[in-house]
């Protein structure tokens, strides 16, 4: 299919490098898959992630390991991912070290969304194709750079807005509330949040507090503690994502109040489904992060193959997830 366009493509190498809960190097550090030289056989596409050590992100990329092995003959993959969600200068040399190898294509979920976009520039100018999943890219920096990404991912402000909008049924008028955000220069998590305040903010709930966590499950149970003890009357707490969600649940139990602050959160880890089903979170939002890098694969073998179509973002669904919708069949 898409090889006999793209004939100078590397022939071998499926990598994939995932931290922390998925394996590593023998001492722990990062170790980045870097594709051999360009020749003859079917298009490379790099999958660039955030922290694989995220079960979300780490989920994601066996995913596209799982539809590469069902398309063998159509593409060849290579994952990389960072150490943690903050580490920008490292996913822009990931980004760097895939252009100079020769890969085709780069399907990236970005950890900012205006850092990454002058490396992702210059990756287009020099014939990749370029496709941006998960966390939309800045429009006004893609405006600046003079370049046009497509973009493949869910409402993110749509998704959080449903997931606060099950937790404004279990509180009442003037209830405290407090937010942990992602990252605030990623456009998901400024998305998230917003979401989070239409429907807080229709419900007539005061948002008494609202900090980022970076994304990160400990940082959130330390910050959580800290919105708790200054925020005694805080009735819930809104998770931009379940690992930041988890460590507000951790944050509450130490606190003494267990089952009386519920908590909310965004992605549908495995860890947060069994945290739903025994009522220590009450909703998330489900963005089929097991199939998001494989709708962005597709969109870019697509233009791969048709270089000539103009490309459209995609939305892709998002879903609200309680201990109902688990328990049914």
């Amino acid at each position: 299919m898409v090889h006999a366009v793209m004939a100078w493509a590397r022939a071998v190498v499926v990598g994939t490098v995932v931290l922390g809960v998925a394996g590593c190097g023998g001492n722990g550090e990062q170790e980045t898959v870097v594709p051999d030289a360009r020749e003859a056989g079917p298009p490379r596409v790099a999958l660039v992630m955030k922290s694989l050590a995220n079960e979300f992100f780490a989920t994601m990329a066996a995913a596209a390991e799982t539809h590469q092995a069902s398309h063998a003959e159509d593409y060849e993959l290579i994952v990389n991912g960072i150490k943690d969600e903050r580490d920008l200068a490292r996913q822009v040399a990931i980004v760097e070290e895939m252009v100079a190898a020769g890969v085709d294509a780069i399907v990236i979920a970005p950890a900012d969304s205006k850092a990454l976009v002058p490396v992702l520039r210059r990756a287009h100018d020099q014939g990749v194709v370029v496709v941006n999943i998960d966390n939309r890219l800045d429009a006004g920096v893609l405006a600046e750079e003079r370049v046009a990404i497509p973009f493949v991912g869910p409402d993110n402000r749509a998704g959080a807005r449903a997931v606060a909008e099950q937790l404004t049924r279990s509180l009442q008028a003037g209830d405290s509330v407090a937010i942990l955000e992602g990252i605030q220069t990623s456009f998901n998590a400024a998305q998230r949040k917003l979401g989070f305040e239409d429907a807080l903010n229709a419900a007539g709930l005061a948002i008494v507090d609202s900090q980022s966590a970076q994304w990160e499950m400990s940082q959130a149970n330390t910050v959580a503690a800290s919105m708790l003890s200054e925020h005694p009357e805080i009735k819930a707490i809104l998770a931009a994502n379940d690992s930041m969600a988890l460590g507000a649940v951790a944050a509450v139990k130490a606190a003494g109040r267990g089952g009386k602050v519920p908590v909310v959160g965004f992605d549908n880890i495995t860890a947060i489904q069994a945290a739903i089903a025994e009522g220590d979170v009450l909703a998330t939002a489900d963005q089929h992060g097991d199939q998001l890098a494989v709708y962005g694969i597709e969109t870019a073998l697509g233009i791969l193959e048709h270089p000539e179509t103009q490309v459209a973002d995609r939305e892709t669904p998002v879903d609200l997830v309680t201990a109902e919708t688990l328990a049914s069949p």
